[in-house]
């Protein structure tokens, strides 16, 4: 960090100081960036459980539909077996 100073005389007599600091630059955008990735994170996971929730109700629908033929292909074989008798 290097400070200047800069005095300047005007014909007159009267002189004007300017002083000139140096700082490192200021480096707050991790904050930001955090908080930007923490929203972006929860965007993700929402959307991911909505679609497990989505497989999850459509792997329950798949396995009722083949109860329901089993069920079906018993009743057929039940009835079979009666007309054979």
């Amino acid at each position: 960090m290097a400070d200047e100073i800069h005095e300047t005389r005007d014909p007159d007599g009267t002189t004007h100081t300017t002083t000139v600091i140096d700082r490192e630059p200021r480096r707050g955008g991790g904050f930001g960036m955090g908080l930007i990735f923490l929203v972006a994170i929860l965007v993700a996971a929402f959307f991911a459980f909505q679609f497990l929730a989505n497989d999850k109700a459509q792997s329950g629908a798949v396995s009722d539909a083949a109860q329901k033929v089993g069920d079906a292909a018993e009743n057929v074989g039940d009835a079979a077996q009666k007309a054979v008798e």
